[in-house]
């Protein structure tokens, strides 16, 4: 536990970070990255005074991948504790439940990830005040008086609107609030949240951070020693704990993390910009188109632009000749994956957003190719 391991330097770049991220020191003979630990219980006599006891409570594999987590969420500080979980709503729920009681007041976005409000009902539900408010224009600010726990969620998803971190934190921790800021279409390599004043930075690593679109995984990082013991005593009472497998497959996941970013924001502001130059009015949205409502903030806080791109087509028939049309991009949810995929985001409910709304995720491919395709699938979708 107490290892320092190989983990990179504050000043060490992006691609350094991230492919040493977490790993222990080096053992002449052993692997570079141990194997995942299968144990639901380890050798324990007398006082249990080392670091791992029982299978809930912490496993090795967990721990270099939450100190790998922690590196690239808050490089260089120290007293930045990472817990990671078997989902991402595994995470949220656990900042959300440990935090509050009934009678506290909760802020959270009302365009956020479209499980919030089965969220906001059971957070009611336990006598708990929900108020939302829009994430574009730091709407959150006018619902914060009197609230505990500020959820910020940007870029929103799937409308990708922005709203300024180190403001709204600096304004709720002059209420009294906490602040958590789900970073999981930003990344780590995206967007600090902690540096930005954020008390927690939650995210799915399901999507982007893992990449490969084959396993379920969340993480909750924060430096308040206090507030992280609380969420690590609710994992351990839900037992919302990944499986050691899936704990080192995004470990090993991790150290490509900043080769897939980059392409992958590459490629997202090359469709952007096609689908911006498209003779239809299609309503795209990225940040980092500097036309893009988000652009101005996205651009002060963020590292890197993402890699989802919205828009919308007149109808719901067309948006679905569209997506069967497509060749080089896959119908399917999620985000973040190394193949590109998109859906009509009204197919679920609970996202107030247009019949033919699009949220594509966009992949690593070559970027003419993406272009090619998603042009030919506007052109033939069309008729």
């Amino acid at each position: 536990m107490s290892d320092p391991g190989t983990q990179g330097l504050p000043s060490d770049g992006d691609g350094t970070r991230t492919v040493r991220a977490g790993l222990p020191a080096p053992v002449k003979y052993e692997p570079t990255l141990p194997g995942p630990v299968f144990a639901a219980h380890f050798h324990l006599p007398g006082e249990p005074t080392g670091p791992y006891t029982y299978g809930r409570d912490e496993n090795p594999t967990w721990t270099l991948l939450e100190r790998a987590v922690g590196e690239l969420e808050a490089p260089g500080e120290d007293g930045v504790e990472t817990l990671v979980f078997a989902s991402g709503m595994a995470a949220i729920s656990s900042v959300l439940f440990s935090r509050l009681r009934s009678g506290d007041a909760v802020v959270l976005p009302g365009d956020g990830y479209q499980a919030l409000p089965l969220v906001r009902a059971q957070l009611e539900a336990y006598g708990i005040e929900v108020r939302t408010a829009p994430t574009g224009g730091d709407a959150q600010l006018e619902v914060l008086d009197g609230a505990r726990l500020l959820w910020i969620e940007t870029p929103s998803n799937p409308g990708l609107d922005v709203c300024d971190i180190r403001r709204l934190a600096a304004e709720a921790h002059a209420r009294g609030a906490l602040v958590a800021v789900d970073n999981t279409l930003a990344t780590p390599l995206g967007q600090r949240p902690l540096e930005l004043g954020a008390d927690f930075s939650v995210a799915s690593g399901t999507k982007q951070l893992t990449g490969h679109g084959d396993l379920l995984l969340g993480y909750v990082t924060g430096r308040d020693a206090e507030a992280m013991s609380a969420v690590r005593r609710w994992r351990k009472i839900v037992g919302a704990i990944p499986g050691p497998m899936e704990a080192w497959l995004a470990h090993r996941s991790l150290a490509t993390l900043h080769l897939r970013v980059e392409r992958q924001s590459a490629n997202a502001l090359a469709v952007a910009e096609a689908l911006r130059d498209w003779p239809e009015e299609l309503g795209v949205r990225y940040p980092g188109l500097p036309a893009d409502p988000s652009y101005a903030i996205a651009s002060r806080q963020m590292r890197g632009f993402g890699c989802v791109v919205s828009f919308t087509l007149p109808t719901r028939a067309r948006a679905e000749r569209f997506l069967d049309t497509l060749r080089l991009v896959d119908d399917a949810t999620s985000f973040g994956g190394v193949r590109s995929t998109a859906e009509r985001r009204g197919r679920w409910g609970g996202d107030a957003v247009p019949e033919g709304f699009i949220r594509m995720s966009v992949g690593a491919e070559d970027p003419e190719d993406l272009v090619a395709d998603l042009l030919r699938a506007l052109d033939e979708s069309a008729g």
